[in-house]
C-alpha cells in the first residue's frame, strides 16, 4: 500500500539553535492530511532533533551514511550510529551527493545494502541533468540509476525503500518541470520496477517528487496519480510553507 510522504531535506542549513527554533515552529503547525512527515537536519543535530520530536508525528531522518559498519573512515557516519540516536531512515543518492561528492551507482548500491542490513528505511534519490533532458536521454539515465543501485535486491527489500525522483535540470537552473512531466517520469519509474519485480511492487512503491515543490504548486503536483509526495528543499526551512505542502494532499 503506497504511503503519502513529505520529507524536508534541510541540507547544510541550521545550527543547533536554529534547528530548535524551526522544530518548535513545526510542532505548532496543524496537519490536515494523512501524509507521513519527515525532516532531515544536519547530522550533528540529529539527536537533539529526535528528542524534540519524539512525541510528535514528525520522523527525523539522515541525509547520508557510509556503507561500512565502522573503521578508518574519518568524518563518516554508519547506520548503527544513526540508529543509536533514534534515526531509522536515511536519504541516499541525492543529486548533490552525486554531483559534488562523486557518488556512483556502485557506491550507492553498497550504501543501500548497508542500510537494509541494519533494518533502516531508504529514501533513494535519482534523476537526470539538463543535458540529459535536452538530449532526450532522461529515461535511460533514470532507468540505469535505478537498475544499477537497486536491481540486485530481493523483492522483499522494497518494503523498506522509498524512491525520490529529482529532475536536476529543473532545480536552480531557471528551467521548470511541469506536473505532467513529473507524472510521465513517475509512471516510467513504475514501469521500470514492474519489468523486474512485477506489478505488486511497482504499484505499492511510494515515489516522491524532488523538483522544487512549493505551496503554490504542491496541490497540482500531488494530484498526479503516480506522485506520492515530495522531497522538499528550501520550502522545508519555513514551517508554514512546509506544512502548506504537507496539507496539499
Amino acid at each position: 500500500m503506497r504511503k503519502n510522504i513529505v520529507a524536508g531535506n534541510w541540507k547544510m542549513n541550521n545550527d543547533l539553535s536554529q534547528t530548535e527554533v524551526l522544530i518548535t515552529e513545526l510542532l505548532k503547525q496543524e496537519q490536515t492530511s494523512n501524509a507521513e512527515v519527515m525532516i532531515a537536519p544536519t547530522s550533528v543535530n540529529l539527536f537533539q532533533a529526535f528528542n524534540s520530536t519524539k512525541n510528535s508525528n514528525i520522523e527525523v531522518v539522515a541525509q547520508n551514511m557510509h556503507f561500512a559498519d565502522n573503521g578508518a573512515y574519518t568524518g563518516e557516519i554508519s547506520a548503527s550510529m544513526l540508529k543509536s540516536v533514534g534515526v531509522k531512515t536515511v536519504i541516499l543518492g541525492h543529486s548533490e551527493r552525486r554531483a559534488y561528492f562523486n557518488e556512483t551507482d556502485e557506491l550507492l548500491a553498497k550504501k543501500v545494502d548497508a542500510a537494509l542490513k541494519n533494518d533502516m528505511r531508504v529514501i533513494f534519490c535519482f534523476g537526470e541533468e539538463l543535458a540529459d533532458r535536452k538530449a532526450g536521454n532522461e529515461e535511460k539515465i533514470v532507468g540505469d540509476q535505478i537498475k544499477n543501485a537497486l536491481f540486485h535486491l530481493e523483492a522483499s527489500a522494497f518494503k523498506n525503500i522509498v524512491l525520490a525522483y529529482e529532475p536536476v535540470w529543473a532545480i536552480g537552473t531557471g528551467e521548470t518541470a511541469s506536473p505532467e512531466q513529473a507524472q510521465d517520469m513517475h509512471q516510467f519509474i513504475r514501469e521500470t520496477l514492474n519489468s523486474k519485480y512485477g506489478e505488486q511492487i511497482s504499484q505499492d512503491m511510494t515515489i516522491l517528487y524532488g523538483g522544487s515543490v512549493k505551496p503554490a504548486n504542491a496541490k497540482e503536483i500531488f494530484s498526479k496519480p503516480d506522485v506520492d509526495g515530495g522531497l522538499i528543499g528550501g520550502a522545508a526551512l519555513k514551517a508554514e510553507d512546509f506544512y502548506a505542502i504537507i496539507n496539499a494532499f
